[in-house]
């Protein structure tokens, strides 16, 4: 395949026609989990599958070439890739993270911190007099997440790549929601991306596992290096079956984020709810970044209704074609409530400090008909309006 295919085509024709032994169209899976020496003290392309697969090598080559990084590392988990980005620091070194992040990355890094691994900062990377001080402390790792999980925060990637760089640090990016269809780091200067292939990449709830790519050959070779030491490598099987769902990620994405489009202006008109946050609406204080540093605007948005805890219960129990259910990314649209699922391991004082409230709701847009999914929303709306009009009488 040319170096030179758009990404479309890199996503739905790597690795098509690759075996030369029987020329299959599909790329076979290789689920041995050694291969033979072809003589004495003579080592093969592959030896071992801990170190390296066919199979997770073409879905690290596709991943790599489409956020154009020099190779890419495929893990067992999303949250694995990004421990795997945090083996690159020492004890004593500091990490600048989101203070709004995913609940899951706070966790890890709160525990590493609390095992004396490295230190860590969380900020406010939106915030321009908090970035100055934060960077003078002379950080080795600066985590970005954008847009945020859950509240669809942008930050300006190029800006804090740059000065990561000055101060001697490396920048890590994670791009799980939007996904190199729509956003590429490592142009904007980024070091490493992070992805959850769980989410967009495979695309169908049927695959757990996770990737990071890089932009210098020497990084690739140390994280491919460690995942090997600790053996946090993704399985050949859900390698494949992520190279497969990766084949329609961006008709699957252009679908789902005009769907979030419709859903989020819906949302916008009814008086249950007090804020949208989806960076497409010309309404959101990041919308200009967005749509400078983004093909798009994704399929990922979440929204506050009034009336607190009970009036979520009361949205979720009556909201139809929405499944209540962690992750996103899939083809079937789903909704989460952060702070007793997704976040809820922060803490209660982390949350209310990254501005994640009990009325927050998360949606992540599938590919169902828009009609319907305005219909479903319009049942849990409709439960919650009831309440507010019997407390008015």
């Amino acid at each position: 395949m040319s170096e030179q295919n758009k990404p479309e085509t890199i996503a739905a024709a790597h690795g098509v026609v690759a075996d030369s032994d029987f020329h299959s169209v599909t790329p076979p899976i290789y689920l041995s989990s050694t291969f033979a020496f072809p003589g004495f003290a003579q080592s093969g392309r592959h030896e071992y599958s801990r170190t390296s697969n066919p199979s997770r090598d073409m879905l690290a080559e596709a991943l790599a070439k489409l956020e154009g990084g020099a190779g890419a590392v495929i893990t067992s988990s999303g949250m694995a890739a990004v421990d795997l980005v945090l083996s690159t620091v020492r004890r004593g070194d500091l990490v600048l993270a989101p203070h709004d992040c995913y609940g899951g990355t706070y966790r890890l890094l709160c525990a590493r911190r609390d095992r004396d691994q490295f230190d860590v900062a969380f900020i406010d990377q939106g915030d321009a007099s908090a970035l100055a001080p934060a960077f003078a402390r002379g950080p080795k790792l600066v985590l970005v997440e954008t847009p945020s999980n859950p509240l669809m925060r942008v930050v300006d990637i190029r800006e804090i790549a740059s000065r990561a760089r000055a101060a001697g640090a490396k920048t890590a990016v994670d791009n799980t929601f939007l996904s190199p269809a729509l956003q590429r780091p490592i142009v904007h200067g980024a070091d490493f991306v992070i992805h959850s292939t769980t989410k967009y990449l495979n695309g169908h709830s049927d695959v757990v596992g996770g990737a990071v790519i890089a932009a210098n050959p020497t990084d690739v070779e140390e994280l491919s290096a460690w995942a090997n030491l600790t053996g946090a490598i993704g399985a050949p099987f859900d390698a494949y079956l992520t190279l497969r769902g990766l084949r329609t990620l961006f008709p699957r994405i252009q679908r789902q984020q005009q769907n979030a489009m419709s859903v989020a202006r819906f949302l916008t008109k009814s008086p249950a709810v007090s804020i949208v946050h989806y960076p497409g609406l010309e309404t959101h204080s990041n919308h200009l970044l967005a749509a400078s540093q983004q093909e798009g605007f994704g399929a990922m948005l979440s929204f506050e209704l009034r009336g607190g805890t009970d009036s979520v219960r009361r949205f979720v129990d009556a909201v139809r074609l929405f499944t209540l259910a962690e992750s996103l990314g899939g083809v079937e649209s789903l909704i989460a409530h952060p702070a007793t699922m997704t976040h809820s391991g922060m803490g209660e004082e982390a949350r209310r400090a990254a501005g994640i409230s009990d009325s927050l709701l998360r949606l992540s847009i599938g590919l169902e008909a828009e009609i319907d999914l305005i219909a479903g929303l319009k049942c849990g709306l409709a439960a919650v309006e009831r309440i507010s009009q019997s407390e008015g009488s």
